[in-house]
């Protein structure tokens, strides 16, 4: 994407990924090494980087090097027959520490075992939580978070009475955060900043930062980015809605939206409507809900949304509970639905890594100090009492599950056995009942025993790659001279990028002076065009998996400075620091009717593959999102209340 020397970016300069730790600097520039030294550099690193705790670990985190490789090689037919039995025994057996594994822990205890009930969490990263994590950086004595995965809880109204009440349970108090929030919220329009649009010039022609989007007029707007005459021409009709001829003026607003499910969002733009393809480019960030390109976005999923091209057509708005209580359609239907209902979306400093800090409290009170949806923001975790022998609730980190069988016949076993690999050696452990809170594609790999139906549905979904990237900045004035506090900057390396939400939670309060520190989030879609969704996210994976922390590092770098350049922003000294959130199993898969799946887009027939998965088999039940079919927050919620009702009923 560059044509920027490393030098110029500052690939030779100190950042947290070699030298800045936790706000610790210890000085490690390859300067100091030998010339083929690399590796006692790395090394270095790596020590110093396991020596604090998980949050603060920066470079390449996520799915991390250290916890994908046992799995992978469970896919090639490694085995671990020699196991050790540790004679532990529990009521419970939960594996994925995310939000649906804990929360089925938490369920477990409430419902069914209550506080006396012998749980055990297995998670296979080095921290809690799931795709729920945050990323701290420090600086000067202050720490400044933001989430390193799921990021929100969406109009938390809509949710069910049972993730409601998890919420409440865990003492997520919706009024009190709204009055603590307010008063911070609307910092970023207080200075007068505004979403924008950046146009590459690999895409574009040149590279153009163009504020203010949405405000004022369209023709304004349109003259100031580098489209072609004939673009800006068709941005402008696009956006008003002038001149765009209604292409089924006979048909009614169901037989419109019929055929907008079969129709892609870019086929419309383009061949619909005639417009210019760079304009039609423009509108991709319409796939970035599904990780695809508008190729792969149904037209009427991109109406639902808001997107424009449709005004003219004369459809009839689709009822909001209809999208809700449709699990097997698309998340950014139900995000359309979730948009104008109730109270609005709930943003935490750390994203909702809230939630399985505050579920963590409930499960293991004195390895999370203090008692308040505000404190937890600021407490610090002690990583040391998750897994102790004198605890009834214990989260074993590092551990890979790698095999799940029922003791006897799963009609009548009374126990299941689970082997995980912990530090390369394989242990075996047993429970009354098992919760896989794992996603779906690696469940048949874990339990063989599993109907061959049920393994397939299983296999169906292909979970979305996606990478959250979080810049720790020295300051944000090149932000406010250029007069955004976000952009989408379709084509380039990172599609969208903004400033963490303004907030005040307890003793915690994001940057407010725009000379200060904060932190600007990327997010990276990684998707091949041309292709059905489920193709796309296999191949955005594969890229994804080769994809070096250096790579992305220099395209970091080089999408700022050209963004913020000409506003005074210098990659080379104003990066403190590099977190990047690598998820190649992201967002659970979704159905899509343009491809495989458009008898399941719409409706709940029980034979939706997410159905067909999740069914209880003896002791052993299914939880986590992809068994709703859906990525919210609250899918993984439900989706645990039910697998734990299930298990209840086996063990009687």
């Amino acid at each position: 994407m560059s044509s920027a020397s490393d030098h110029e970016l500052g690939m030779g300069r100190s950042i947290p990924r070699r030298d800045f730790v936790s706000g610790v600097g210890v000085a490690l520039t390859g300067s100091m090494f030998p010339l083929g030294s690399a590796g006692s550099l790395a090394s270095l690193v790596e020590r110093r980087q396991e020596s604090i705790d998980p949050p603060a670990r920066s470079g390449m985190r996520g799915t991390h090097d250290g916890s994908w490789e046992t799995a992978h090689g469970l896919v090639r037919g490694e085995t671990w027959d020699r196991a050790r039995d540790t004679g532990e025994a529990y009521d419970l057996i939960v594996v994925g520490g995310g939000i649906s594994g804990l929360s089925a822990a938490h369920f477990f205890r409430r419902q069914v075992g209550g506080p006396n009930a012998r749980i055990l969490v297995l998670d296979n990263h080095d921290d809690f939580g799931g795709h729920a994590k945050r990323n701290e950086f420090r600086h000067d004595g202050r720490l400044y978070l933001v989430n390193g995965g799921t990021l929100n809880v969406e109009a938390p109204s809509q949710y069910s009475p049972e993730a409601a009440g998890l919420l409440w349970d865990l003492g997520i108090d919706q009024t009190r955060y709204w009055e603590g929030t307010e008063s911070v919220r609307r910092r970023y329009a207080e200075l007068g900043l505004s979403h924008g649009y950046f146009f590459d010039r690999e895409n574009f022609g040149e590279d153009r930062l163009v504020s203010g989007w949405g405000r004022g007029s369209w023709a304004e707007l349109a003259a100031r980015t580098p489209l072609s005459d004939g673009a800006q021409g068709d941005l402008v009709r696009l956006y008003e809605g002038r001149d765009l001829v209604d292409p089924w003026p006979g048909l009614t607003s169901d037989e419109k939206k019929s055929r907008l499910a079969r129709t892609s969002y870019r086929d419309w733009l383009v061949n619909v409507l005639g417009m210019d393809p760079a304009v039609a480019l423009m509108q991709d960030s319409s796939g970035h809900l599904f990780v695809t390109g508008a190729d792969a976005v149904p037209a009427v999923y991109a109406w639902e949304m808001g997107y424009p091209g449709f005004v003219h057509l004369g459809l009839e708005p689709t009822p909001p509970q209809r999208l809700i209580n449709e699990p097997g359609g698309s998340h950014g239907r139900e995000n359309m639905a979730r948009a104008g209902a109730g109270r609005p979306t709930m943003y935490f400093p750390d994203g909702n890594a809230t939630i399985t800090r505050l579920l963590v409290r409930s499960l293991i009170p004195d390895a999370m100090p203090g008692a308040s949806m505000e404190d937890v923001v600021l407490a610090r975790a002690a990583y040391d009492r998750l897994d102790r022998a004198d605890s009834m609730a214990r989260i074993r980190l590092g551990s890979t599950v790698v095999g799940v069988r029922h003791l006897g016949d799963p009609d009548t076993a009374r126990e299941v056995e689970v082997t995980y690999v912990r530090d390369g050696a394989a242990h075996r452990v047993r429970a009354r009942g098992v919760v896989l809170a794992c996603w779906h594609q690696i469940i048949p790999w874990l339990c063989p025993e599993l109907p061959d139906t049920q393994q397939e549905a299983l296999r169906y979904g292909e979970k979305a790659p996606l990478v959250y990237t979080n810049v720790f900045l020295r300051h944000w004035q090149p932000l406010v001279s250029a007069g955004i506090s976000g952009a989408s900057a379709p084509g380039s390396y990172h599609q969208s990028l903004g400033l963490s939400t303004s907030l005040r939670m307890g003793g915690y309060t994001s940057g407010q002076n725009p000379d200060e520190p904060a932190i600007l989030r990327l997010s990276r879609y990684l998707y091949e065009p041309g292709h059905s969704r489920r193709e796309q996210h296999r191949r955005g994976r594969r890229e994804l998996q080769r994809t070096s922390f250096e790579t992305f590092e220099h395209n970091i770098r080089d999408q700022m400075a050209r963004m913020f350049g000409g506003h005074g922003f210098d990659p080379a000294d104003d990066i403190l620091g590099i977190t990047v959130n690598r998820w190649p199993h992201g967002y659970s898969y979704s159905y899509n009717p343009l491809f495989e799946d458009p008898r399941w887009a719409f409706g709940t027939p029980d034979d939706r593959p997410c159905v067909v998965a999740r069914q209880p088999f003896g002791r052993i039940t299914i939880a986590n999102a992809d068994a709703a079919a859906s990525p919210h927050s609250d899918a993984a919620i439900n989706e645990a209340y039910r697998a734990v009702k299930e298990l209840r009923e086996r063990l009687g």
